[in-house]
This record gives C-alpha cells, structure tokens and sequence, in this order.
C-alpha cells in the first residue's frame, strides 16, 4: 500500500526550500516532488501547481483567504487592496476544482459572506466591492454547491432585494444558479425562502441579460440531479414556480426580437408546463399564436425553433390544447421548418417528434398535416440522415401516427420510396427495429414480426 502525504505537509516542505534554501517557487516544488517521490510516496492527492509566494513560501490562494480574513476581523477601510485580494482569489478559483475546495477548506465561503454582509449593512453601498465579492463567490462555488448555506441564502435575498443595481442581480443570480446544480437540498431551500416572489419584479421588458440569468435559475430550480437524494421535488418546484411567473414570462415573448433571450423564454416555459391546467394557462393567454409568429419571423434560427418545437410537444399534453395548436395552423409552420433545415438533424429530429405527438391518434390531424404536402419532406429527411439513429426513430413515429388512422395516406407514402428507407433504417439501427417496423405494419408492408420469448406448458392446454 503506497504512503500520502496531506497537503499541508507537501506546501510546508516547498516552504522550507523557498525560505530556507532560496530556491524559486518552480525550483521548490520540482525539489519537493523529486523528494517525496524517492520515498515512494504517492502524490496524486497533492495539488502540485499552486502559486507560491516567491518571499513567503506559501501557496497564494492560502495567503489571499488569510489576509481577506484578517480584513474583515479588523474592519480595515483599505478597499483598494481588499478589491485586489477578491480579484487574486478569484482567479485562483478559476484554475481547477481543486483549488476550489482548497480554498474552501480555508475558510474562504464563510470570510467571502462575512465580507458580503459587511458590506450590505453600511449605508453606502460599495457596488464595485460587492461586484468583485460576488465573482469570487460564483467562482468558489463553481462545481462546489455544498458550501451554500443558510447564511449564504440570506445574503442573497438581501442582494436581489436591492434597488437598480443590474450586476449585483446577475451575478447573484449566476451564485444561485451554481448552488442549483446537483444540489436538491439548495434547491428546496431556495423554494422553501421568498426567493421566487423577490425575483419575480425582475423580470422586466427591457433587460435580455436579466431575463437569461433569471430563466436560468427557474431552469435550474427544477433540475433532478442529485444522486445523493432518492426523490426530487423538481415537479412540485416547477408548479410552484409556474404559478407564480408563467403569465408573465408569456408576457414576456412579445417584447423581445433577440432571438437567444425568446430561446431561453421558450425553454423555460417547456420545463415549467408540467401540468394540464399549466398548458391551459398559456392557451388561454394567447400564447400558441405568439409561439408561431416567433417561429414564422424566425425560420432560420435552430435554437429558438427547436425550442419552440419542444414547447409544442409539452402543451400537447392536453388534448384540448393540442387540437387548438393544430387548428391554429402549425402544420404548414413545421413544414416550412423541415424544408428550411433539411440538413440540419437536431431541428429534423424535433420538429419529427413533435408530428409524433401532434399527430397521435387524432385522424383530423394526421390530414391536417398530410394535406400540406409533409409527407415527401419527411420521406428526404429520413434519406438525408441515415446514420441518426434518434432521427429515424422519430421519422417512423411520425409515419406511424399519421397512417394508423388514415390508411389512404400508404400509397403516397410508398410511392415515395419510404419503405426501403425504413428497412434501411432497421437494419441500420436495430436498437429502435420495433419502432420501424410498427411504421412499416400500419403502412400495410410487409414485416418480420419475431417471437422473443416462448414459454412451454407443463400439462397440454385442451384445445
């Protein structure tokens, strides 16, 4: 079994050769590890290019957290060198992960809250020191959400809180969104405070970077991510979440044309509608038509359509608002979409399985979307991409829906050359060769149906 050593022991050792032998902070450490490794220790759990002070002899990062500390305690009133301490830890805390949790095991979370709530109770707000406190904090808590704690949670109601103050609420926003990922327990605790009510002011017309932070963390909020926990809330987050802001992030889509702001909006409504009556909510709010004049003023933009495309789907969940997208005239938009993107396999594969589920066992749909002449672009498509497997997959679903009730539609399908396509495609992909083939039966072709499994009978059945 091979020896370690901690880490502390490896910097005290670089220390010693940097003070006491007058070697270069490189030459110390290159003299360390030749050292340690001669004594067949192990230094994998060693972070072994940490800055070193070439005076001291100690790692940087644990230097900054010391004197950001020893600031705090003595409430000095030297802003200028704090703001260059905040910048150095910052830094630091962009290297790697390590340097992270290094720097949290310092103390570096509980000195950089500390720092935030002294700086929130003085009359005066120092915007430039908590801006540069809160890019430390975002890059400490980068991949480390355990560090966010109930102190942390109050000085960020407090920060969103404030008044005009744009960059503070961004990169406040940007902390929560870091506390969110893989962490069901912030997330819950975030839910559990106001936090929703006191962010809800902000979402404004007139702020794109405000609404990507904010539909960020409302994303965030109703991730299920977190292996440590064996039952997320995100469905009952989503609810609460929704009730709160979706009619005004519908609002929201007709007052914007940058076109990365009304993706983020779509998105987020998509993971939001989790309901029925959530689905209703934007129906009833005129929402569809909205939804199709973005995708009509916006044809050639993949993000944006492959999200509206995906919020289509979700609000197809309810059967009465399903049958309104259709009739509202969404059949010739998707056509146009797969005409306009034809190479491009992402948009194909969701504007697909949208059809999939617009179409599913409605016959007044399947016409609907046969009669604007789909059926031979959806045939190329499937030509075009032989190798995308999630494609085709979604192809013989579309296929399928539209048929089962609509039979008179096989022969233009054929005469398209569709079933050579498919069986291409099964023996392409055989892991979705029961989708295809379910394609291939409702257009009336013929298919190998294989028994996988056949049990035999320990007395004879009468007949």
């Amino acid at each position: 079994m091979s020896k370690v050593i901690s880490q502390e022991t490896f910097d005290d050792v670089v220390q010693e050769n940097v003070v006491d032998f007058s070697m270069t902070p490189s030459e110390a450490k290159e003299e360390t590890i030749k050292q340690f490794e001669a004594q067949g220790i192990n230094l994998v759990n060693i972070i072994k290019d940490l800055a070193i002070n070439p005076e001291t002899g100690k790692p940087v990062i644990n230097e900054t957290v010391a004197k950001i500390q020893k600031h705090i305690s003595e409430k000095s009133e030297d802003k200028a060198q704090l703001t260059e301490l905040l910048a150095i830890l910052d830094l630091e805390c962009q290297k790697s992960l390590a340097h992270r949790v290094l720097a949290g095991k310092n103390g570096a979370h509980d000195a950089l809250i500390g720092l935030l709530e002294q700086t929130l109770a003085v009359e005066t707000l120092e915007i430039e020191l908590l801006c540069k406190c809160l890019q430390a904090v975002n890059s400490l808590t980068h991949k480390q959400p355990d560090l966010y704690d109930p102190k942390a949670m109050a000085v960020v109601l407090q920060l969103l809180a404030l008044e005009d103050q744009l960059e503070v609420a961004c990169l406040t926003l940007q902390w929560m969104q870091k506390a969110c990922i893989m962490h069901e327990m912030n997330r819950q605790s975030i839910m559990a405070s106001n936090a929703i009510k006191v962010m809800k002011p902000l979402l404004v017309k007139d702020n794109p970077r405000l609404i990507k932070e904010l539909t960020a963390v409302l994303r965030f909020l109703v991730l299920d991510d977190d292996i440590r926990v064996e039952f997320g809330c995100a469905h009952e987050h989503a609810r609460q979440i929704a009730n709160e802001v979706l009619l005004q992030l519908v609002e929201l889509l007709p007052a914007y044309e940058d076109v990365n702001v009304l993706a983020d909006l779509l998105l987020t409504l998509g993971t939001l509608v989790v309901r029925q009556e959530l689905c209703t909510v934007i129906d009833d709010a005129g929402g569809l038509k909205i939804i199709f004049g973005i995708m009509e003023n916006n044809l050639n933009e993949e993000r944006l359509n492959r999200e509206a495309l995906k919020l289509l789907r979700a609000l197809a969940g309810h059967d009465a608002v399903k049958a309104h997208i259709v009739q509202q005239g969404v059949a010739p938009i998707i056509k146009q979409l797969l005409e306009t993107h034809q190479t491009n396999e992402n948009i194909i594969s969701a504007a697909l399985a949208c059809i999939t589920t617009l179409t599913l066992r409605v016959k007044e749909h399947s016409i609907a979307f046969f009669e604007t002449g789909i059926a031979e672009i959806i045939v190329e498509a499937l030509r075009l991409h032989p190798k995308h497997k999630i494609l085709q997959r979604n192809g013989a679903w579309a296929i399928r829906n539209m048929v089962s009730r609509s039979r008179d539609q096989c022969e233009t399908w054929l005469s398209f050359g569709v079933e050579d396509l498919l069986n291409a495609a099964m023996a392409e992909h055989p892991t979705v060769a029961q989708d295809i083939k379910a394609a291939l039966r409702d257009l009336g072709c013929n298919v190998e149906l294989r028994e996988e499994w056949t049990g035999k009978a320990e007395k004879k059945i009468a007949a």
